[in-house]
């Protein structure tokens, strides 16, 4: 099952709670593109795979909105590049 992914769209930003510490990936979204401008993992979350989880969140709603996603972020870009399922999603 897929995590539970907030779109704060106040803040441009999509956020997945963990254990009550908050995983962030900045955004825009320009036409049919989702632009990933960063993404944030408290350092006690690093090397969890919270981010990962984040990033799987954030491709299933680019999918649901028919949306290619622009990873500007060298850690979104990386995820992307390494799940063969989702490069299709690559702008």
């Amino acid at each position: 099952m897929s995590p539970r992914i907030h779109d704060n769209r106040e803040e441009s930003r999509f956020e997945l709670d963990v254990n009550g510490k908050t995983v962030f990936a900045d955004y825009r979204r320009q036409d049919a593109v989702l632009v990933i401008l960063y993404v944030e993992a408290p350092p006690s979350l690093r090397g969890t795979g919270a981010a990962g989880r984040l990033m799987q969140g954030i491709v299933e709603i680019a999918r649901s909105e028919g949306r290619k996603i622009a990873p500007l972020c060298g850690y979104a870009a990386s995820w992307i590049h390494s799940h063969e399922e989702h490069r299709d999603l690559l702008r």
